[in-house]
């Protein structure tokens, strides 16, 4: 029994199907999800520099920061720790799933 994990992200899968033309979505659920997702990206990236900036500080603590930054550097760490290096994999991985959503999406056919 391999002691791997199965990797969580398929962007790559998501662009060959669409590029094939096997994953096809109506505009309204392509819209939806595309805005759902760069919606997340946007929440992990800013989890991402809360991080960095955290980690460049000298020895701080949490206490010391002012309430409008604590909590959001309290969340960004506790993420990283629970699952290391999942928000840099994610930074890179969404994008693909918004570029093969984005080519799996198609114009509703006749009226209505």
């Amino acid at each position: 029994m391999s002691k791997d994990v199965a990797a969580p992200f398929a962007g790559e899968l998501f662009l060959t199907l669409a590029t094939e033309g096997r994953l096809v979505l109506d505009e309204a659920s392509a819209d939806q999800i595309i805005a759902g997702l760069e919606r997340t990206l946007a929440l992990i990236r800013a989890r991402l520099r809360v991080k960095r900036i955290w980690l460049q500080k000298p020895a701080g603590r949490v206490e010391e920061l002012p309430d409008e930054i604590a909590q959001d550097v309290v969340d960004a760490v506790f993420a990283d720790q629970m699952a290391p290096g999942q928000l840099e994999q994610a930074a890179t991985e969404l994008p693909k799933y918004i570029e093969a959503i984005r080519r799996a999406r198609r114009p509703r056919v006749g009226g209505n």
